[in-house]
């Protein structure tokens, strides 16, 4: 009977001290002790209000050692709500009161998580020559403007042209009148090909600059009009029958052209642009007759570039005079003549004002850039959504050079902004390539992902999901950009059914998971079929991108989330607690979760709990950012004062 009252006196005191740690899950190794116990009998739950523990073995210990191992409980428990402050409002993790929480403090400190992310990733994922110097002085130049440009539209606007024969400095007058470095400059013929446009202004005069290729004359043979366009008849054409690719490279000077012709068609001002350094040549003659055989009603302005010195340049100016145009010498690289330049330009233009019956929408206008490899129809694509030969659409490899902004409306009168992109190759193969025209088409395609809000990655649908496809889709969700996947050349696909979208779709989710979340659209641009359901889906992805859920309700499905799933628990039996989520930004959606300790949610409870906010709150074609943000800790300082830090 004695040792039956000891067992009895024992367990109470046992249960008593378990219930003083009621959130901690026990098991036979839980209790160690030199002490050797008196018994050990299975014990499966014990009942709580607020949890239900379930253990596995009870270990049964005399009345010293439970008194002497409660104390010891105590003291850590002490110890643990001492080193640990939560948030204003929140006590330690046994508490099992209701916790008022300061949301604005919270907020705000979202706010700041958002930011620090933001300039990491930045960091992260920086491209060369981003910034230009150029383009800040440009800023700077327009705040000091007499007027604000943006408030008259770009289709309204009228347009100056600067045409030419390769290589006379095109590109770099066009970014020194729009600012920035929008157009490609090298020390090469032949690099831009399509239409660029630009917004400037000068004084109380806005208007749209157009560059364009470098126009040639047919009095050249074929293997000059190759040399002058730096045209490759091989480098990724090896797929392309000899015939076909000799009939693409004999059409690319005229296709050129007609992007000349038709800047030159829309323009009320137009600038020749030649060289002073090199002088006089037959094809500035015959281009010179051709604007004034076709284009005599436009006002013409001849500009001398690279005419550095104010001395030369007069004299290399006066060599133009035969060509009957007014010769103004200037220089793209310096800015010198550019004044008397466009004070020429303003003198044949109309003054615009703002419309009365505008109507003044949000200036918010999604971009939508078309990335992929060369040659999957990117081009095509543009093409047939504006229903217009805006871009060149040839199977020479790298026919687009720079990133070219085209304004759309779709159906339903929402704006987009086109971005046709050139082809993104592997980062070995453009090195290996040696083509320093070719790296900068790519860092222009990476920085219209940046600037754009949705990414149409194109494939091909023969040759399915590539290597360097998961790399630009990588690329596109670290961007934290929407994005739809199109697959295009549908109609190569021999004998299709009904199931041969669903095993495609298959295998396209299997090898692109970065992208699961992301639709599908499958078109054939050349013949313009399917092409409209690009505009659909972006309107969707948009949508969600802008969406923004209430705090009450995303709090509802992350306890929901919590509750059917709880943080697993590390071996020392700690485990992660959600206490407050706040989404701190859209575009895209983003989430800060304020937790005890962010080292405690593995990536792949991460992972759930975005699926849970999938499957519970939409965002459909966007990535979500989930940022975990640590309770804050105090820290010791010398001298007894405290200072509080946020951990993540």
């Amino acid at each position: 009977m004695a040792v039956a009252d000891l067992l009895a006196t024992s367990f109470s005191k046992a249960l008593s001290l378990l219930s003083l740690h009621s959130r901690v899950s026990l098991s036979s190794s839980t209790l160690i002790s030199p002490v050797a116990p008196l018994s050990v009998f299975p014990c499966y739950s014990l009942p709580k209000p607020s949890q239900n523990i379930r253990i596995r073995h009870c270990v049964v210990w005399p009345s010293d050692v439970i008194d002497a191992g409660n104390s010891v409980s105590q003291e850590e428990e002490e110890k643990e709500k001492e080193e640990f402050v939560d948030y204003e409002g929140y006590e330690g993790e046994s508490s099992e009161e209701t916790f008022a929480i300061d949301e604005e403090e919270l907020e705000e400190e979202a706010k700041n998580a958002v930011r620090e992310y933001s300039r990491s990733l930045s960091r992260e994922l920086r491209i060369p020559e981003e910034e230009p110097n150029d383009q800040k002085e440009t800023r700077r130049k327009q705040k000091k403007g007499k007027i604000s440009t943006g408030n008259i539209p770009d289709h309204l606007l009228p347009r100056v042209a600067i045409v030419g024969r390769p290589n006379v400095g095109k590109s770099a007058l066009f970014n020194r009148l729009v600012g920035g470095n929008r157009a490609i400059v090298v020390d090469e013929p032949g690099v831009t090909r399509d239409r660029l446009y630009g917004r400037s202004f000068w004084g109380d005069y806005e208007f749209m600059v157009v560059d364009t290729g470098g126009v040639l004359t047919i009095s050249k043979s074929q293997a000059n009009v190759m040399e002058d366009l730096n045209i490759s008849a091989t480098i990724g054409m090896e797929g392309i029958p000899l015939a076909s690719r000799e009939a693409a490279v004999s059409r690319m000077p005229s296709l050129i052209e007609k992007q000349a012709a038709r800047a030159v068609e829309e323009s009320s001002v137009i600038i020749f642009l030649v060289d002073g350094q090199a002088g006089l040549t037959a094809a500035d003659v015959e281009i010179a007759d051709w604007l004034r055989k076709y284009y005599s009603n436009k006002n013409t302005i001849l500009a001398v570039n690279k005419c550095e010195s104010p001395r030369k340049g007069l004299m290399q100016a006066a060599e133009f005079w035969s060509l009957g145009f007014l010769p103004i010498a200037i220089s793209s690289i310096t800015g010198t003549g550019t004044g008397e330049l466009l004070d020429l330009v303003c003198t044949g233009l109309q003054r615009l004002e703002e419309p009365k019956n505008l109507v003044n929408e949000e200036n918010y206008i999604p971009a939508i850039a078309i990335v992929g490899r060369p040659n999957v129809g990117k081009s095509s694509i543009l093409n047939a959504l504006v229903g217009e030969d805006r871009t060149i659409v040839s199977p020479v490899s790298g026919t687009t050079r720079d990133a070219i902004d085209t304004e759309f409306v779709g159906p339903d009168g929402q704006k987009f902004r086109l971005i046709d992109t050139a082809g993104i190759r592997r980062k070995a193969a453009v090195a290996s390539s040696g083509s320093t025209t070719e790296a900068l088409s790519v860092n222009r395609a990476f920085s219209a992902i940046r600037r754009s809000d949705i990414g149409a990655l194109v494939i091909e649908a023969l040759a399915c999901i590539t290597e360097q496809d998961c790399r630009i889709a990588e690329r596109i969700e670290k961007e934290g950009k929407g994005c739809l996947i199109v697959v295009n050349k549908w109609d190569t696909i021999p004998n299709k059914n009904q199931q041969t979208a669903t095993y495609y779709e298959q295998d396209v989710r299997q090898k692109l998971r970065v992208l699961h979340w992301a639709p599908i659209v499958y078109s054939t641009a050349i013949c313009s079929h399917g092409v409209e359901k690009i505009i659909t889906a972006a309107s969707k992805i948009e949508k969600e991108r802008s969406r923004r859920l209430s705090t009450s309700l995303l709090n509802q499905v992350v306890q929901e989330a919590v509750a059917f799933k709880s943080p697993p628990r590390t071996r020392g039996g700690k485990r992660g607690r959600v206490y407050y989520c706040t989404q701190a930004a859209i575009r895209p959606p983003t989430f800060v979760f304020f937790v005890n300790d962010a080292k405690l949610f593995p990536e792949t409870y991460r992972r759930y709990m975005e699926k849970q906010l999938r499957s519970d709150a939409g965002f459909s074609g966007t990535p979500i950012r989930l940022l975990w943000r640590s309770r804050r800790k105090i820290e010791k300082v010398a001298g007894g004062s405290a200072t509080v830090k946020n951990t993540q």
